[in-house]
């Protein structure tokens, strides 16, 4: 069993950190991950950086920009996690956009992945059918797999198709917005949450966009499997560099 499954089976809300890969310096991917693990994070998303990343607020843009400027790269960061499986345990995705997948070339990059010991992707820009019919033996072949995202402008039997072709968790975008933290979530958030909630769904749904605190994570966590946490942990390496990781951990489990 993929170890995305694995942890999708534990009694427990699950914290997702995204960072992107080659910030704030080149060298610190393997640091990071090894200091979300240790701060007690279930999952990460690893970020590859892209020039033009149309689902990423200002935050994480800023942090594209500055890991490309950096030298950060798509061989670079399987090099980078060539041995990661020495030292973490936990699940690790390859969050990215399809362009620079493609220009590594598809096949290539999923064997990479199941080299380095990557668990899944998340590609926001690839669209379902289009990895249903092409790709999806390769990823399979891998033992990877693909997270699909939805929205609360996702039709139902949008949601219901993917539901049925996932093999992991559903990546529920809180809103129609670009990434980015918020102190809270409103009404019309909730009523997305119970709506998609009260759908049934086999697949697990964790949701991103917006979670920045202990608040945030409570309430989107109240009726799904777990929240991803982005722009804000981007934020505290920002401001802290790879010092005090646990420390903002614990202040989004508290």
């Amino acid at each position: 069993m993929n170890r995305i499954q694995q942890k999708l089976q534990e009694n427990k809300k699950l914290l997702s950190i995204y960072f992107t890969a080659g910030y704030p310096s080149l060298s610190d991917t393997k640091t990071i991950l090894e200091q979300l693990e240790i701060g007690g994070v279930d999952m990460v998303e690893i970020g590859l950086p892209f020039s033009d990343p149309l689902a990423d607020g200002p935050t994480i843009q800023q942090s594209s920009t500055k890991a490309l400027e950096n030298g950060m790269n798509s061989e670079l960061l399987f090099e980078q996690l060539q041995e990661i499986r020495k030292t973490v345990d936990i699940p690790l995705l390859i969050m990215g956009y399809f362009n620079p997948i493609m220009q590594y070339g598809v096949e290539n990059f999923c064997r990479r992945c199941a080299e380095v010991g990557i668990d899944g992707l998340i590609i926001p820009d690839l669209p379902v059918d289009v990895y249903h019919h092409n790709y999806h033996h390769i990823f399979e072949q891998y033992g990877l797999i693909n997270i699909f995202l939805i929205t609360p402008q996702t039709s139902e039997d949008r949601i219901r198709y993917i539901d049925h072709i996932s093999s992991g968790f559903i990546y529920m975008v809180s809103s129609a917005s670009v990434t980015g933290a918020q102190n809270t979530f409103g009404e019309t958030q909730q009523k997305y949450f119970d709506r998609i909630s009260s759908m049934d769904l086999k697949t697990p749904q964790i949701v991103g966009f917006g979670i920045s605190n202990s608040e945030t994570f409570t309430q989107a966590t109240r009726t799904t499997k777990g929240a991803i946490v982005g722009s804000a942990f981007i934020k505290h390496l920002t401001e802290h560099g790879i010092n005090n990781i646990t420390s903002f951990i614990k202040t989004l489990r508290t």
